[in-house]
């Protein structure tokens, strides 16, 4: 897609080449890229389910004819749907089940009942904020849609968010909007999600839950934000199963994550200890929203041990257990773009601090026992995925200056490799029971939908102040 918008950009007709499955993603990508229309040449059924003669049959029959067309047009088709409803357009009036079922047939909720977003709902939620309501704080390249500070209200309101989470909820916005972050990969195949982690000194008196049962449902601040990030992205973004949504098995809507700042503090005091955020670039104090996707995760319960000894090769056993086909986002995807979570209770950051470990200390560690065995490395980045041209060993990788030196430091196919190419891409957080010796490793979705971390500025704006 890029390619083909490089190309019409500079006045060159193009075609991109989409399988039939994504067509309607394609269309919506172009449009939010500001390309509606873009020519597109349809493959007919999957590529790794055909044979070559049967996928060769259907491009000359089908594909062809597309390609051919696309590069003779003389110009992009608006294939826009302008029938969507204005901001302040009431859409329907009814009773609040008659509400619920309108906003349902239109796929506007997440399938739970919502708050319907009046006009005067979503005014008392921006009452007091400085905020222009109109203010544009991105563009979604998924669907070219604006982010407003309106639309992030009304989204706020349908989930429940209070107007304290209206910071919080600008910065998750910001994210989505940053290039780095790829918000447009948000509805790819394999179904990764995004996690959402807060942390800051604030984080506990804006009501998130840090301690037991973290992530579940059931603690308002965590419950609601993370619901209003699904249904943003479906009704801004675009990510429905007819527009953008691709995924085969979807996971469902993650509660937020809340870093345990008092623990973190308190460890902090002995060791160096940063949060998610700090370990991703911003300053400790700093209340912080931090996003990725994740393709899935492992329980690592009940770890055993008293001293870091004999807790980090458990650990390590379930930040290996996590990657599979994550690795192909090592050299696959992009070189050194698996970077997995690991979340550990209090009781277990409390036990490497008092041993003296900083956080450098239990990367460095992990990173020497969370490994796999190359051949099985070699085959997640090569024999099982179509997406590493020419399907190096380690070792060549190793010899081009791609892989670390720690990948080829023999040729037995057996030998353990990292599952990451250097410590520091195993991030660590710490939540949830103060009292329970627990962790859970997740495996991120690479550049689907990297680390991104911005700064919650919780002061007033002052979008609407006259200046004289």
């Amino acid at each position: 897609m890029r390619a083909s918008i490089a190309a019409e950009s500079a006045k060159i007709p193009s075609v991109s080449i989409v399988c039939e499955g994504f067509a309607g993603q394609a269309s919506a990508t172009a449009r939010g890229l500001g390309y509606d229309g873009l020519p597109l040449a349809v493959t007919i059924g999957h590529v790794d389910a055909q044979s070559v003669e049967e996928m060769t049959t259907h491009f000359v029959n089908t594909t062809v004819d597309d390609i051919i067309t696309g590069l003779t047009s003389s110009e992009l088709v608006d294939a826009a749907d302008n029938t969507e409803p204005a901001a302040l357009e009431i859409v329907t009036s009814g009773t609040i089940d008659a509400i619920n079922a309108f906003f349902l047939d239109r796929g506007w909720s997440d399938g739970n009942a919502i708050i319907p977003p009046t006009v005067s709902r979503v005014e008392r939620f921006l009452d007091g904020s400085g905020h222009d309501p109109w203010k544009v704080v991105g563009v979604a390249p998924s669907s070219g849609r604006d982010f407003t500070i309106w639309s992030i209200a009304v989204n706020a309101v349908m989930a429940g968010c209070r107007p304290e989470h209206l910071p919080i909820l600008i910065a998750m916005t910001e994210i989505l909007a940053d290039p780095a972050y790829g918000a447009e990969h948000s509805g790819n195949t394999t179904g990764a999600d995004a996690l959402v982690i807060v942390d800051g000194q604030n984080t506990t008196s804006l009501g998130f839950n840090v301690g037991p049962g973290a992530q579940r449902e059931g603690t308002h601040a965590n419950t609601s934000v993370g619901r209003w990030l699904r249904l943003y992205l479906r009704n801004v973004c675009g990510f429905t199963a007819e527009e953008h949504d691709k995924a085969t098995f979807g996971n469902p809507a993650r509660p937020v994550l809340a870093e345990d700042w008092a623990t973190l503090r308190a460890i902090g005091a002995s060791v160096a200890w940063p949060s998610i955020a700090e370990q991703l670039g911003l300053h400790r104090g700093d209340d912080a929203v931090t996003m990725a996707r994740m393709n899935s995760g492992v329980l690592i319960g009940s770890v055993f041990g008293s001293t870091p000894e004999e807790i980090v090769p458990y650990l390590g056993n379930g930040l290996a257990r996590t990657a599979s086909w994550d690795l192909t986002h090592v050299h696959g995807l992009g070189t050194d773009q698996f970077q997995p979570l690991l979340v550990i209770s209090p009781l277990i950051a409390r036990t490497f601090a008092s041993a003296g470990w900083g956080l450098s200390h239990v990367q460095e560690a992990l990173f020497q026992h969370a490994r796999i065995p190359a051949i099985l490395f070699e085959r997640f980045i090569g024999e099982w995925s179509n997406l590493t041209a020419g399907r190096k060993r380690l070792a060549e990788l190793a010899a081009d200056g791609i892989l670390p030196p720690v990948f080829a430091e023999s040729h037995d196919p057996e030998r353990l490799v990292p599952v990451v190419t250097r410590p520091e891409r195993l991030l660590i957080a710490v939540a949830g029971d103060p009292n329970r010796a627990n962790a859970y490793a997740f495996s991120n979705d690479g550049p689907h939908g990297w680390w991104t971390a911005k700064r919650i500025d919780h002061t007033p704006a002052s979008d609407l102040v006259c200046k004289i």
